[in-house]
């Protein structure tokens, strides 16, 4: 009897352990999700060339901005210096057998002086001129006494003297032809040109 108790408590044991071993609900388990390693790379690949083409497309267009500024101030500089030995290269008339300079031509000796001062290496030569009358020993000394009067009066507003040359032409270079008062008027005048200096001139 003793054996068929102990029998039955054996049995009833082992169906508690196996219940207590398969029965139940499992433990919960936590599990980390996978990383593609690989994709995750290629995205921030893709997204540094992104980067990087924009850096580049940013680099070309500030380049491109300061050529365009660079060319637009060397043009504007082309320009300005055009004007400048445009203005200096005016010429100025005289009146029949005169040298003395006519008033409507002291505004354009005006500006030459204020060009002559703001480019102080600048350096000129002013050729006087004649109409084809008279003999040219006498048209070569008016066409100096042209010159120097033009001299005179830019060294007399501030111009050093050292800055001028003077020639005399007589009538030997009409810039006119003709043989009546509408050429000898525009063949008696003063002729300016830069003779160093001249190169990069700046607007006063």
């Amino acid at each position: 009897m003793k054996s068929v108790s102990l029998l039955l408590a054996l049995g009833l044991g082992a169906a508690v352990i196996a219940a207590a071993s398969c029965g139940g609900k499992p433990a919960p388990q936590t599990t980390t999700p996978a990383v593609d390693t690989n994709a995750e790379r290629a995205r921030q690949e893709a997204e540094a060339a992104a980067q990087a083409e924009r850096d580049r497309q940013a680099r070309e267009e500030a380049d491109r901005i300061a050529a365009q500024r660079r060319a637009d101030s060397a043009a504007a500089a082309a320009r300005a210096g055009d004007e400048v030995r445009s203005t200096l290269a005016a010429m100025i008339h005289f009146d029949l057998d005169k040298s003395n300079i006519r008033s409507d031509d002291m505004g354009a000796l005006d500006q030459k002086v204020a060009i002559l001062q703001a480019n102080p290496d600048l350096k000129i030569r002013i050729g006087g001129h004649c109409d084809e009358r008279g003999s040219d020993e006498y048209n070569l000394a008016l066409g100096n006494r042209r010159a120097q009067a033009a001299k005179q009066y830019l060294v007399s507003h501030g111009i050093d003297a050292s800055r001028i040359e003077t020639q005399s032409w007589g009538e030997e270079k009409p810039l006119v032809d003709g043989h009546d008062e509408s050429a000898w008027s525009q063949n008696r005048r003063d002729e300016f040109e830069p003779t160093s200096g001249g190169d990069n001139l700046r607007r006063p």
